[in-house]
């Protein structure tokens, strides 16, 4: 298996022992840099290179260097990248770690070997409850998180009856399930459609001949793209409420454009959020990347500030991998987030808000996310009382 490689800072030899005091610090980036997702884990993976040269190539003093691999959405390569990352490259820490069923192959190899993970996508809810790990982090969201304040929303909004759809995967049936946690009305369907599936007219067509007052879905990537599109050709965006998450937002709205008008996303963050750290950031990366950031690009950037905050605590010495863990959530508390208000609670899932932002036409072109409401404030996730770390 060839790999590809981009190393920030001063490279250092790839020995098998432990990094010892005063060497480099090795982050390994593992994501989907390929196929549907690639759009996700670019953004992620430019995310965390903008806050490694924001911080001049350097954590805690020491020069970073950063191991790039594509996992490519499966889960044998997640496990072969795992196993060179921890075992032959002996890095530091690990960011990102693609779509839920990627992380959850990667997940042994990592527990076992207690290097520090930062997930930059999934927070899937067996890391949440009574598997979650001191070494395991997310810094994007708990999987329901998202769902959860659509199923808010749609209750605020008064919709009876409303339709389901989701790839049949674990995080296709966590977000639905997170979705029907807080929304009391009927749920007329719930579809779970192939993995990576491109036509949708069959589903599109159940959708029609419903009496759903809304529509729910979970399509990440290029899922969403094609879902939204033939949405648009059937001439039911409009007509019918959409309600998603990740299927509208900083990766998919520039193929989409104005196919996207209307559409409700739930999410933690957006490139219109208005604080310092966020236009500051937004800023940066369109300079950088010549492209607006997406909440994936946010969440990579978090995780690398989190790291810098933590390695500063250990002034450069991230030996220890227990004592790197516990300045990564130490880290949680200081960050400035792009988001607003965060911090790790004690199961190392965000406590954040979650926003509705609408797909409307901005005063060029351009169509953009504009927050219309927060369904859930500094929200915690429910499994949260089964870990048992404090």
């Amino acid at each position: 298996m060839k790999y590809n490689m981009l190393i920030a800072g001063v490279a250092s030899s790839l020995a098998l022992l432990a990094s010892p005091a005063g060497a480099d610090i090795k982050i390994g980036f593992s994501g989907p840099l390929s196929g549907p997702g690639a759009a996700l884990g670019q953004d992620q993976y430019d995310g965390l290179m903008l806050a490694v040269e924001q911080h001049g190539g350097k954590m805690g003093g020491q020069p970073v260097t950063v191991i790039k691999e594509d996992d490519q959405v499966k889960p044998e390569t997640g496990v072969q990248i795992a196993r060179k990352l921890i075992g032959r490259d002996q890095v530091d820490a690990i960011v990102g770690m693609g779509y839920t069923n990627v992380l959850m192959a990667q997940l042994p190899q990592i527990v076992e070997s207690g290097v520090v993970a930062i997930s930059t996508n999934s927070g899937a809810r067996a890391i949440s409850g009574e598997g979650c790990k001191p070494n395991i982090f997310a810094a994007a969201w708990q999987s329901d998180g998202p769902a959860e304040s659509m199923g808010v929303y749609a209750q605020k909004q008064g919709y009876g009856k409303v339709f389901l759809m989701a790839p049949n995967y674990q995080a296709g049936k966590e977000m639905l399930e997170g979705f029907k946690r807080h929304y009391k009305g009927e749920v007329v369907d719930e579809l779970y459609t192939q993995l990576g599936q491109t036509d949708y007219s069959a589903e599109i067509v159940q959708l029609q001949t419903s009496d759903a007052d809304a529509l729910f879905v979970f399509y990440p990537g290029g899922m969403g793209i094609n879902f939204v599109k033939q949405m648009r050709q059937a001439g039911m965006l409009g007509k019918l409420p959409v309600l998603s998450v990740f299927t509208v937002d900083g990766t998919t709205l520039p193929a989409l454009k104005n196919l996207a008008e209307g559409v409700i996303a739930g999410a933690m963050w957006s490139a219109g959020f208005d604080s310092p750290e966020n236009n500051a950031f937004v800023k940066a990366f369109k300079e950088k990347y010549k492209r607006a950031p997406s909440m994936y690009a946010a969440a990579a950037y978090d995780a690398g500030n989190l790291l810098a905050i933590a390695a500063d605590k250990l002034d450069g010495d991230v030996s220890d991998k227990k004592a790197f863990a516990q300045a990564v959530k130490a880290a949680g508390d200081e960050l400035k987030s792009v988001r607003g208000p965060f911090k790790f609670n004690n199961n190392h899932m965000p406590i954040q808000n979650y926003y509705a932002f609408e797909a409307v036409k901005s005063e060029g072109a351009d169509v953009v996310l504009k927050k219309i409401d927060t369904p859930l404030e500094m929200h915690q996730d429910i499994y949260h009382e089964q870990c048992p770390m404090s």
